[in-house]
């Protein structure tokens, strides 16, 4: 029994290692990416061109994750780690080689496609736009000048699943940094060359594409990784994967068309509403992109290993230890983030073109996808969990009926809550899918959340509540103004998120919540480690 808890926390020591890299690189790419979404904001506001801007964006976006994230490398990542344990690095090194040209090939057929099919592509993904031909226009061109996007980005998510199934964490969540930095440079150096100056955005988001990949290849070198263009597609690995990828395409399309009905509806009503979607989006984004995605990114290798050495009560275990660890985060940032949605979205974008009643319409939609911030995330677990045995028809069937869910919610929210009913019914789609798929995993393998689960969520709940009265005792100490000079804007914000992230810190230890003795643990291995 002693032996096995060794080895149970040696797992979970992994997963969180793992996620707290991924989770410290997708931390400062959050924050350049805000920092990118505030000067888009403060330049260019929320209107006709950004609309624009945000669909085009959209589209070759939605085919990254169709193709590459949503698909290819949750496909790939189990196959390539069984190759690694049952036969060798040579073999495994071969379906990474094959699969890097064939995923090539289909990107430039694809990219080619979109580009002359951008008219009708438009057409579909935004509607509304027809009726003011000069933005579907200038969406069009940005479709067609940003579409070759696809092609570099989906090469990165085919390195990121080599990398990550090699335990190399760190070089692929700091991609997305690049991207950033080329949109800001872009959007502060290249605006006044073009007569309409959204379109140096689209010109950073090209450059951030090519020295992303460009990016990952010193340490696929450095890992063994040659690639070289090699055409057997009928190889049995590449073969599994392509069985693989097309449930998982399914269920990555289904899970994007959820996104997408909330752009398509959002076209519909007044002008500015994908833009409110858009930014609120981005604020959640942040807790879920910076510990829910990266322990998702983390567990894929974990799971995929127990199941390939068949220790199903391990990987029952470290399922329940990841959902453990972002509810740990989740549970306090859902709670500020309702409480502190305005003052964040002020802080944020309320500047230049972006005034106050666009951060009163966009904390709406704020609130309303906060609500399912806890679905968006533990889904990274469950479904990760299913990609590890292999099977991604579950995870497309839940997304169906989750997408059957958001059409009609969508269509019955939208009148009385406009953009903000969108955001809720996204929010309810995802956690019927959650739902869903618990369900069928615990058909699969049994019970995967045991006592300690039920006992540390419980006490998330009673420090986030200790972190709300501090926020509510600063409140009426320091009241909030909608209209404040931006310093003091900044000042409540900033006091209310330090002494909140410290109460739930104090709160949260004092009361023996497991992950944060765990964290503490870790830091304290890490100081002596350096100091000897």
């Amino acid at each position: 029994m002693e032996e096995e808890n060794v080895i149970r926390d040696t797992e979970n020591s992994r997963v969180a290692r793992a996620a707290g890299v991924v989770g410290f690189s997708t931390m400062l790419s959050r924050i350049f990416g805000f920092l990118r979404d505030m000067v888009v904001a403060g330049f260019f506001g929320a209107g006709l061109a950004t609309d624009a801007f945000f669909v085009a964006f959209r589209i070759p976006n939605l085919l990254r994750r169709l193709f590459a994230e949503g698909s290819l490398t949750v496909s790939f990542v189990p196959v390539f780690t069984e190759y690694l344990k049952k036969k060798s690095r040579e073999d495994a090194f071969e379906v990474a080689n094959i699969a890097f040209t064939i995923l090539s090939v289909i990107l430039a057929v694809v990219s080619v496609a979109g580009i002359l099919l951008s008219p009708l592509i438009v057409t579909v993904m935004a509607p509304g736009f027809h009726k003011v031909p000069e933005q579907y226009e200038l969406t069009v061109f940005l479709t067609r000048l940003m579409f070759p996007y696809i092609f570099f980005i989906s090469l990165v998510a085919l390195c990121m699943g080599i990398l990550n199934s090699l335990r190399h964490f760190a070089a692929p969540a700091l991609s997305p940094v690049v991207l950033n930095i080329c949109m800001i440079l872009a959007a502060l150096l290249l605006r006044d060359y073009f007569a309409e100056p959204i379109i140096s955005l689209a010109v950073g988001v090209m450059a951030g594409g090519v020295l992303q990949l460009v990016m990952q290849w010193p340490f696929l070198l450095k890992l063994g990784v040659r690639i070289t263009p090699d055409f057997r597609a009928r190889h049995p690995g590449i073969e599994r994967i392509g069985r693989l990828m097309l449930p998982a395409v399914f269920g990555a399309a289904i899970y994007q068309i959820n996104i997408f009905i909330s752009t398509i509806l959002a076209s519909l009503l007044p002008s500015g509403s994908v833009s409110y979607l858009y930014y609120a989006d981005r604020v959640v984004e942040l807790p879920l992109g910076v510990f829910a995605i990266a322990v998702g990114t983390a567990t894929l290798p974990s799971f995929s290993e127990q199941v390939a050495k068949g220790d199903f009560d391990e990987l029952k275990r470290t399922i329940s230890f990841s959902l453990r660890l972002i509810l740990f985060i989740t549970i306090p940032a859902t709670v500020a983030l309702i409480i502190l949605r305005v003052p964040i979205i002020s802080v944020l974008f309320q500047r230049g073109a972006f005034d106050v009643q666009s951060t009163i319409l966009t904390s709406q939609a704020l609130l309303f996808y906060t609500f399912g911030l806890w679905a968006f995330s533990v889904i990274r677990v469950i479904v990760s969990a299913f990609y590890s045995f292999q099977d991604t028809k579950s995870p497309m069937k839940a997304a169906i009926v989750a997408l059957v869910v958001n059409v009609i919610c969508s269509v019955i929210l939208m009148f009385p809550l406009k953009h903000g009913g969108l955001a809720l019914a996204t929010s309810i789609a995802s956690a019927v899918n959650v739902i869903m798929l618990s369900m069928i995993l615990r058909k699969k393998i049994g019970t995967f959340v045991d006592q300690e689960f039920h006992r540390s969520v419980f006490k998330m709940f009673l420090a986030s509540l200790i972190m709300l009265g501090v926020i509510f005792l600063i409140d009426a100490g320091l009241p909030w103004r909608d209209e404040g000079p931006f310093n003091e804007r900044l000042l409540y914000l900033t006091v209310c998120v330090f002494a909140g992230m410290g109460a739930f810190i104090v709160s949260s230890f004092i009361i023996k919540c497991r992950e944060m003795t765990m964290i503490v643990e870790m830091v304290k291995s890490k100081v002596r480690g350096t100091k000897e």
